[in-house]
């Protein structure tokens, strides 16, 4: 080995490879309702706009084209699909090269030998999205809690390489190796030791003498160089590469501190770059014992959420800046940890994991099904394709190598977890199954899955850690109603559901974060408890009901509900952290004289019109006495119009405050572009939610009010999902899909005509 340290970047002449957007101008029809008609699109694409609550989902046959021109046929040249749901046949100049089944992980598509030298070449695929028991979760829709929304909607990218190159970690197919494969096993503040792994191929008809070039730095660029011994590869032949990483004083990946390193592989042949990959990761230490986790050597109790990759309207076709939005947002939420539930989802969010300090469940596709043969051949081959896929990703710290609530068998289990060892043969990787075995390192049951009112708290198996993957939910809306959700379809809302849209009012929202409160502090006195994560963070669809599920603690706009700020103020305030306090309370003539308010303060003084009510510490009772920050609950006498006024003290100083002021008539219409941390893509598409926020004349939101408004776009960007939206909770909002922005202005306007008009520019 031959270790350099250095300061600047090195710089390449060229790599070999050359990876390209092929997203735009598909030719796109379905097959059977639109026979014959070919739609221009650009992908990530949804098989068709659906309405805001699914009841009807399109299933069916479609078909995507695309012409291309290939010059030369000296390099190789590959078709990336990161996600087709569900089954994808791809054809180059009408020959089949590929049928992949699964719609939630990657596959690649050799296309070298089908193409056409100097010629206009043509790649199709047909895309069947119905109803298959072999393919995972394997449920009917009609009878799934989700929806599995067709179309090639994730990316697709054209990588062309030279006949020496580097795999790709799914297509290659080999256990613990293909691609690249990077894990630290010896891990300190001081020193961290680690190796890297490269698969190489030669389908060249030459021998080749192969060395590999690797730095690994920093964002500061401080790296770490080596080379490793020449090896002799013949032509048709394959070799791995294993080359040891030492760091000195390591900067370690945390929730906190999330600092990734680049890593650079490149293939010399003869002196000549052939080929190089980069990606990033992180170095973090991650152990579980029979009670605890700890990251980097300190105990953590995970808190976190459930998440669905549904968007309204367009399904599963989010553009990468939306997949880091809904990061950001459950991070600014307060949550450490997220859960992917029940499917693995897409790289886009676990590198916004990564970047943002969140840590990871990844999961197999599955939902209360199982059935052998096929199905079960197919949930094996996810738990490989999962591994490969997503190996590399410091945030991924649990793999749910299990079917969701679902009968499996001893021998799916063992061979389950055996597989996953194979891949990932680490100290510190955990396999995770909701089922109680011994194969699986951690436990993970929902709440619902035990009886009140201890529920999981007096569980006691020696050397098995529980993580509550499902809390807050389902055990107040159908009274542990167990696995036969269609039993109870007729099932009348209770006064204790979860399920509260935003519209629900000042009652069920405060309902529904007390039952969050309860359950997370319920779920604290378990002793063998490492963390939970609450049903969910955001609204969705599913294919057996005809409403939302509206247990989310933010609506399926990703507007928060009062739950989203009880969470936010569960996590400390601390230089990661901001102090924050938050009046749950519309204040208007019929609220509630009992005013809560969140906050991670350790004082909050009310006032009613710069009157004092209280200053107060927070409240803790049997449901609130665990919790990291009780709320503040202050009663007052009468309710007085005006401005109430929360102030949060750290240490006896104001930090923070929140006022809510009694909504007059609405008066005008206000927009915001959520952005979440995420400005507009330049090029491609994005797809971002604008809100128009009926405020009165003191720029007060109007919680009540329902005025229809109506919206207008200018520039390259489009309304999706209708352009006359009623306000829920004061609030209306659109989906707008932007494309090819770069450096233009797009306007949005929204009118009605009780109401001054709103005008939003955004670059």
């Amino acid at each position: 080995m031959i270790f350099n340290s250095c300061n600047t970047p090195k710089k390449h002449i060229g790599s070999g490879r050359e990876v390209s957007d092929f997203n735009a101008a598909w030719q796109f029809q379905r097959l059977e309702d639109n026979k014959g008609t070919w739609k221009t699109v650009d992908l990530p694409h949804t098989l068709k706009i659906e309405p805001l609550v699914v009841n009807n989902q399109w299933q069916g046959t479609s078909l995507y084209k695309k012409e291309f021109q290939v010059e030369n046929l000296n390099k190789k040249w590959f078709f990336h699909f990161e996600g087709v749901m569900q089954e994808a046949r791809v054809f180059i100049n009408d020959s089949l090269t590929k049928t992949h089944k699964g719609g939630y992980l990657p596959f690649t598509v050799d296309a070298t030998h089908f193409l056409k030298e100097n010629s206009t070449n043509k790649i199709e695929v047909e895309l069947i999205n119905r109803d298959d028991s072999s393919i995972p979760p394997g449920k009917p829709l009609k009878e799934l809690d989700f929806n599995l929304y067709g179309g090639i909607y994730r990316n697709v990218q054209l990588i062309k390489t030279n006949k020496v190159y580097i795999t790709n970690a799914v297509a290659a197919k080999k256990v613990n190796s293909g691609g690249i494969l990077i894990h630290f096993d010896s891990i300190s503040k001081n020193f961290a030791k680690g190796e890297v792994k490269t698969h190489i191929k030669n389908e060249s008809r030459e021998k080749q003498n192969l060395q590999l070039k690797i730095s690994f730095g920093d964002e500061t660029n401080n790296e770490i160089e080596l080379s490793s011994e020449e090896k002799t590869l013949e032509a048709g032949e394959e070799i791995s590469f294993s080359e040891i990483l030492s760091i000195k004083n390591p900067k370690l990946w945390s929730i906190d501190s999330p600092n990734l390193y680049n890593l650079n592989v490149e293939v010399i042949s003869d002196g000549e770059l052939v080929d190089s990959k980069q990606l990033k990761t992180g170095i973090r230490k991650i152990e579980l014992t029979e009670n605890n986790f700890y990251l980097n050597g300190k105990k953590l109790f995970i808190n976190g959420t459930n998440r669905h990759q549904e968007y309204p309207y367009i399904g599963y076709a989010l553009s990468d800046e939306a997949q880091y939005r809904d990061a950001y947002k459950i991070k600014e939420a307060g949550f450490d940890f997220v859960r992917l539930s029940h499917y693995p989802q897409a790289t886009a969010f676990l590198k916004a994991c990564d970047e943002l300090g969140l840590l990871v469940m990844n999961a197999i596709p599955g939902w209360q099904f199982y059935e052998e043969g096929d199905f079960i051949k197919n949930a094996l081959q996810d738990i490989k394709d999962m591994a490969r896929r997503d190996r590399n990703h410091p945030s991924v710290i649990f793999w749910e190598n299990s079917l969701n609530e679902s009968r499996m068998t001893e021998d799916f289990i063992k061979k389950a977890n055996t597989i996953l060892k194979a891949e990932l043969p680490y100290n510190d990787i955990f396999t995770a199954g909701w089922i109680d075995h011994p194969s699986y390192d951690l436990y993970i049951p929902a709440r619902q899955h035990a009886k009140p009112p201890h529920y999981w708290n007096n569980y006691s198996k020696p050397n098995r850690p529980i993580f509550i993957a499902e809390y807050g939910d389902w055990e107040y809306y159908a009274q542990n109603a167990g696995f036969n959700q269609k039993a109870f379809s007729d099932l009348k809302k209770e006064d204790r559901s979860s399920r509260q849209l935003r519209s629900a009012g000042e009652k069920g929202l405060l309902q529904q974060a007390l039952n969050y409160q309860e359950a997370f502090n319920s779920n604290l006195k378990g002793k063998q408890t490492i963390g939970h994560a609450n049903w969910l963070m955001f609204d969705y669809n599913r294919g057996y009901s005809d409403d939302l599920e509206a247990s989310g603690i933010s609506d399926i706009f990703r507007i928060p509900k009062f739950s989203y700020y009880f969470y936010k103020s569960q996590k400390k305030s601390s230089e990661y952290f901001d102090p924050m306090v938050f009046i749950a309370n519309y204040w208007q003539k019929n609220a509630s004289k009992s005013v809560k308010v969140f906050s991670n303060t350790e004082e909050v003084a009310l006032y009613l019109n710069d009157e004092l009510i209280a200053k107060k510490k927070p409240e803790e009772n049997e449901i609130s006495n665990q919790l990291p920050s009780p709320p503040f609950v202050f009663q007052l006498e009468k309710f007085e119009a005006g401005e109430l006024k929360a102030v949060g003290f750290i240490e006896g100083e104001e930090v923070t405050e929140h006022i809510v002021n009694t909504p007059h008539s609405p008066d005008r219409i206000e927009l915001e572009v959520d952005l979440s941390g995420k400005e507009i893509a330049k090029e491609g598409l994005d797809m971002v939610f604008v809100y128009a926020k009926i405020v009165d004349l003191n720029g007060s939101l109007v919680p009540d009010a329902e005025n229809k408004i109506e919206f207008k776009v200018e520039g390259e960007a489009e309304i999706i999902g209708g352009n006359l939206i009623k306000a829920k909770a004061g609030i209306a909002t659109i989906l707008i899909k932007t494309h090819n922005l770069s450096n233009q202005k797009i306007t949005i306007h929204a009118t009605n005509p009780k109401l001054e008009s709103g005008t939003v520019k955004v670059n």
